[in-house]
């Protein structure tokens, strides 16, 4: 779903007062801001997530190279 079209769920924040005071004197829309950083925390976690959830097969590939090498080892033009 866009951005702007999504449902908007209005939620609690707090933020020091000076630099909320100052955001909104330089126009700063608080919500669009609050959206990024959260869209963003939330993409890092997920990849942290997966990579944790996916380690025992990274491990697992990474042995399997090391005893058989890759697969196009032989077939490089670099």
């Amino acid at each position: 779903m866009a951005r702007g079209t999504a449902l908007r769920k209005p939620t609690n924040v707090s933020a020091r007062a000076e630099l909320v005071a100052e955001a909104k004197s330089l126009g700063i829309n608080l919500s669009e801001v609050f959206e990024a950083a959260l869209e963003n925390a939330v993409a890092a976690a997920r990849r942290k997530q997966w990579i944790e959830e996916n380690r025992q097969a990274f491990e697992d590939y990474d042995r399997f190279v090391e005893a058989h090498g890759i697969f196009s080892a032989g077939r490089r033009l670099f």
